[in-house]
């Protein structure tokens, strides 16, 4: 990289982060079926990274757009997207078919090729394919010059080129030849046929055993193409694959459709199926048919992956749940009650004390569940407030705000239906609050809502009482067992006020009213962290000390980055803990020597955006809900706070400065744009630290530390007098 280039590529800087995923995979130390996990997530997140990232710059190529600001042209950047991509999807097969899976078959857990069935499994899969599969498929021929057959986003096909059969007896069934086939006639023009494998089967089929002591299983991809020649009496096979189309995704909804805005998001949800076609994934058994499928969908040899088998690693997930091989994942972490909190009885006194800290999912995320449940049917509560962005699929939240309006409270929910990939399960539950008699706001034109605050408003005596919970997090109980994000729940006044004029704002027609608190994007956000940072800048070409650390998911947008060059020239100590995506080159002389950054990747998703600023000693602490990116800051609607209590700032300090003392689990980014693991480093200390673990040792401690008391407690009153 060049000394003026002062900006590291967007999308190739996502694609470091996902080799910092698999590089957890290819760690000896890590157990099987979790190393196995991290592959899954690898190829989950390339799929939406296809969806959107190479679906934008396609566009931007085709529209003529120059270089982006790291000074890479279109063509550029999509020629080393594929690169590295290309080298990381070759790392991850030698550690599936040369690790993983010959090291689980030791475990007691096979995944068997086809050849590999034995007799009684081939009969058993053979009756399986004719009852439950057989029944479910639609062949679909493709031909030139004729509409291409429906070829849905991600659903895995199998493809197969046709013969007739030389001699076909009227009444005869076609037999299979060693291949699976009927024997063909090789001077037939051969007829390419393709078969969507529909998702609503399970795709990983368990086998009767033919090995003591292994539990044995298969893909459904493999008994498709043992025995899809059955679909095709009068035909052979004279070549089968497997694919998968990725399609553009990035598809924006029309947001002057006010009155019918869930149907235009509904279109949105079937155009995807339609949209253009950025990638086909495909096994390697037919260069004809890889041809075919690919001059059909117009897709370059560059838009083309071809792999090992299996071309769909996430089908694999149900491995890592299977019972009876708990000793090949992690040893399982309690998610313990906060200590601060009753166990049982309301919650409403303890919140009104003081604030309560919340560090999921170290800390169980029942005690948000149990405030929004306490909510619905406590006959004081008059009305809540809350925004969804991502929740469950059986969601214990939108349950509790149904039973709540059910009961005659006052429900507002802001659903926010441009949530990718969400889209569809929001609807359902946008449609069930209404149902049910809460008031629905469908997020708002052009931004989307992704502040997460909860506000219920409490009668209790001669006042109204304002409970809230703020959380850099989704409203997701699945999520909040796999995600580290820090909430707040506190009925502290001014955190309440701002809270009610946030829900004014984004509800209904309010002018941009002054919060004591919040800072709100796109409205003055951005401009307050500038300010921050700005502040520490000064304070250091003052001869001061400065200091700014900030955790983030992701850090893009050039306005902050030169923000942060400026205040690093000014001496300023910046330590920066980013899970992805990293715009800002550290270490350069005379630009950004005195940054660091760091990314912890470990078995929680690191998800929490927690800045700290030293402030000439008059230390402040904030959580938001808003990453370091145009769109966070520009696009959306966000929250930024501040943590008043003094305990809890100290307690977030605490967590958020263990990110760069781990030495186990975090790369560093050197000003090359290589991520190198902090334990190669020059200087690394010999004792091993992991941030994670030591965050959930010191919750640990402190919920047994809560619960020895409690028994203490107890016996003590238990004594009889006078002893």
């Amino acid at each position: 990289m060049e000394e003026k280039n002062v900006f590291f590529s967007r999308d190739l800087s996502w694609i470091d982060f996902n080799e910092r995923v698999l590089y957890e995979a290819l760690r000896k130390d890590v157990p099987l079926l979790e190393r196995l996990k991290y592959l899954i997530i690898v190829s989950s997140n390339f799929d939406e990274f296809f969806m959107i990232r190479i679906a934008t710059l396609k566009r931007a190529l085709r529209s003529g757009a120059g270089p982006d600001i790291s000074g890479l042209s279109i063509e550029e950047q999509l020629r080393r997207a594929r690169e590295k991509i290309q080298s990381i999807v070759e790392r991850q097969y030698v550690c599936l078919q040369e690790e993983i899976l010959p090291a689980l078959v030791r475990s007691g857990l096979e995944l068997l090729r086809a050849e590999e069935y034995s007799e009684e499994q081939a009969q058993y899969l053979e009756h399986l394919f004719m009852n439950q599969v057989y029944p479910a498929l639609t062949p679909l021929r493709m031909k030139a010059g004729e509409e291409v057959p429906t070829i849905g986003n991600l659903k895995l096909h199998g493809a197969f080129l046709l013969v007739p059969q030389e001699t076909v007896a009227a009444s005869s069934k076609p037999g299979p030849s060693e291949n699976g086939s009927a024997m063909a006639d090789e001077t037939s023009e051969p007829l390419p046929v393709i078969v969507q494998i529909p998702s609503s089967i399970e795709r990983l089929i368990w086998l009767p055993p033919s090995k003591e002591g292994v539990r044995q299983c298969t893909l459904l991809d493999e008994v498709l193409l043992r025995w899809g020649y059955l679909l095709f009496p009068g035909y052979a096979i004279r070549e089968s694959m497997l694919f998968r189309i990725t399609r553009d995704a990035d598809i924006s909804v029309d947001e002057e459709r006010d009155e019918d805005f869930i149907e235009a998001m509904a279109e949105v949800l079937r155009n995807r199926e339609r949209s253009a076609p950025v990638r086909m994934v495909c096994s390697s058994t037919s260069t004809s048919l890889r041809a075919i499928i690919q001059d059909l969908l117009a897709l370059g040899d560059e838009d083309v992956y071809v792999t090992p088998h299996p071309i769909d690693i996430p089908a694999l997930m149900p491995l890592i749940h299977v019972k009876g091989f708990e000793g090949l994942k992690y040893e399982a972490w309690t998610h313990y009650w906060p200590p601060a909190l009753p166990e049982e009885g309301p919650l409403w006194d303890r919140i009104r004390q003081s604030d309560v800290l919340l560090y999921h999912p170290y800390h169980s995320f029942d005690p948000v569940v149990r405030l929004l449940q306490d909510a619905a049917t406590d006959p004081r509560v008059v009305a809540i407030k809350i925004t969804l962005y991502r929740t469950s699929g059986d969601s214990p939240i939108v349950r509790a705000l149904e039973q709540a309006a059910r009961n005659g409270k006052h429900v507002t929910a802001v659903v926010e239906l441009k949530a990718r990939f969400d889209e569809e399960q929001n609807i359902t539950w946008a449609n069930r609050l209404e149902e049910a008699g809460a008031i629905v706001v469908y997020g708002l034109a052009r931004l989307k809502v992704h502040a997460k605050v909860c506000l219920i408003v409490r009668r209790e005596e001669d006042s109204m009482v304002r409970y809230v919970h703020l959380s850099t997090g989704n409203y997701n109980d699945k999520t909040a067992r796999l995600y580290a994000d820090v909430g707040l729940l506190t009925a502290y006044e001014e955190y309440a006020q701002d809270v009610t004029l946030f829900f004014n704002m984004i509800t209904g027609y309010s002018i941009v009213q002054s919060m004591k608190l919040f800072s709100v994007a796109p409205i003055n956000l951005k401009q307050r962290l500038l300010e921050l940072i700005d502040r520490e800048t000064r304070r250091a070409s003052q001869g001061y000390p400065g200091k700014i650390v900030a955790k983030l998911n992701s850090l893009s947008d050039p306005e902050v980055i030169e923000a942060l060059y400026r205040a690093s020239q000014a001496g300023v100590q910046i330590q920066l803990n980013v899970r992805g995506i990293c715009m800002l080159v550290p270490g350069v002389p005379g630009l950004s020597s005195t940054i660091e950054v760091v990314s912890v990747i470990d078995r929680y998703l690191e998800h929490a955006r927690i800045l700290y600023f030293m402030n000439g000693g008059a230390e402040e602490v904030y959580l938001s809900s808003a990453d370091w990116m145009p769109r966070n800051l520009e696009r959306r609607i966000e929250l930024l706070f501040p943590i008043v209590d003094v305990d809890i700032k100290e307690e977030i300090k605490s967590f958020l400065f263990a990110y760069f003392r781990d030495t186990t689990h975090a790369h560093r980014l050197q000003r090359d744009g290589r991520w190198l693991p902090v334990s190669s480093l020059a200087g690394a200390t010999e004792e091993p630290f992991r941030a994670q673990y030591w965050i959930y040792e010191k919750i640990r401690k402190e919920a047994v530390s809560a619960e020895n008391l409690a028994l203490q407690e107890l016996v003590v009153r238990r004594k009889a007098p006078g002893q």
